[in-house]
């Protein structure tokens, strides 16, 4: 069942066709635009990051005290899965699925203090982009794990 959290952005991207640069250049592409600054989605920036993940893959789940992210799946499809551990949220304790990827491409504005994480959906490699609020700090990672199959969460990764 998915709810909406409170802070959870999701923006619905738009496609833009790519026109070719020469005549021997036939290949469709396109463009996006992922994250504008106009747009106020982050508070500030961070840092950009690209991961690959495949088919059936988790990778759950972990949560940030200080840090927002914006999700971005290029290619592939997923199953991103966000709860609400925020002390004082209305929405504390509800989970939100967000499917997105190839043909429904979507940024995800995850707030600090919601778990995330995502399952690969596609037998395509899923690479996600993320932006974050914070630069990745090793000596001090704003980074909180917790393994996929949470009590808490009880989210079915297989339904």
């Amino acid at each position: 069942m998915s709810s909406e959290i409170q802070g959870v952005l999701i923006k619905k991207l738009t496609v833009h066709a790519d026109m070719p640069d020469t005549a021997q250049d036939v290949r469709p592409g396109f463009l996006m635009e992922i994250v504008r600054d106009d747009e106020n989605i982050l508070r500030k920036f961070g840092q950009s990051t690209m991961t690959v993940a495949h088919h059936g893959t988790i990778k759950a789940f972990h949560w940030h005290k200080k840090q927002d992210d914006v999700w971005f799946f290029a290619t592939g499809r997923a199953r991103a899965v966000l709860y609400d551990n925020r002390s004082g949220s209305p929405t504390r304790g509800v989970t939100q699925v967000i499917e997105a990827g190839a043909d429904d491409y979507k940024a995800i504005v995850i707030p600090a203090g919601v778990i995330h994480g995502y399952q690969v959906l596609s037998q395509d490699p899923v690479v996600l982009f993320y932006h974050t609020t914070e630069h990745y700090d090793a000596t001090n990672p704003d980074e909180f794990r917790m393994p996929h199959n949470d009590s808490t969460i009880n989210f079915n990764w297989n339904g």
